[in-house]
């Protein structure tokens, strides 16, 4: 879905793209903060953050009316792709296009950097942020689809190697346990596992 405001008159558009991926979240508070910021257009839509490029109608028609000169500006970098090397990707092709992308976060803004640009989006180490987000999300997805679909949230499910190396990631952050799971959504007997085992092999 799209929302207009009145059209500039400068050469430079602000197109503002929103998401969110489950069906208890809404997509009003991004596209207040998308238009409040001056965005002329502003895409969006409700899927998920596994959904894969052709599957994000709203998204390839927002890349689609971008042209050279443009200002993307979207909440957070991680609405752009699924991985980091999506984002990644996504960026560079934009700058390739000339096309400028900012997020109201502040992680990134680079029209403000200009020159820099290019260089600053390959080396952008902030982009580590991006990956846990989408993890935190997948999680709470997860959790969504059992309790939709009656799926036991319970037992001790096989713990992927990602999950893993996110929980020691945030634990020697200084993570509390606690934020631990409300972060990747394990149980705390399984996150003190993993941190156990991996100061047994340390």
């Amino acid at each position: 879905m799209i929302q207009k405001e009145h059209p500039f008159c400068d050469m430079t558009r602000k197109i503002g793209y929103a998401r969110v991926s489950t069906s208890h979240q809404s997509t009003d508070s991004q596209v207040e903060d998308l238009k409040a910021d001056g965005c002329e257009e502003v895409f969006f839509e409700k899927v998920s953050s596994t959904t894969t490029l052709d599957q994000r109608h709203q998204l390839r028609a927002c890349l689609s009316v971008l042209r050279k000169g443009d200002l993307l500006v979207v909440s957070k970098l991680d609405r752009l792709g699924r991985t980091q090397v999506e984002v990644i990707n996504r960026l560079n092709e934009l700058q390739q296009k000339g096309i400028h992308v900012r997020t109201l976060d502040g992680l990134i803004d680079t029209k403000a950097l200009g020159k820099m640009g290019p260089l600053v989006v390959g080396l952008l180490t902030g982009l580590s942020e991006v990956e846990r987000s989408l993890i935190q999300e997948r999680s709470r997805e997860s959790v969504e689809h059992r309790r939709r679909t009656g799926g036991n949230l319970g037992g001790r499910p096989k713990t992927s190697g990602k999950k893993e190396t996110l929980v020691l990631r945030l634990r020697q952050e200084g993570e509390s346990y606690r934020s631990i799971r409300e972060q990747t959504g394990l149980a705390l007997a399984t996150i003190t596992r993993i941190v156990k085992e991996a100061e047994v092999v340390a």
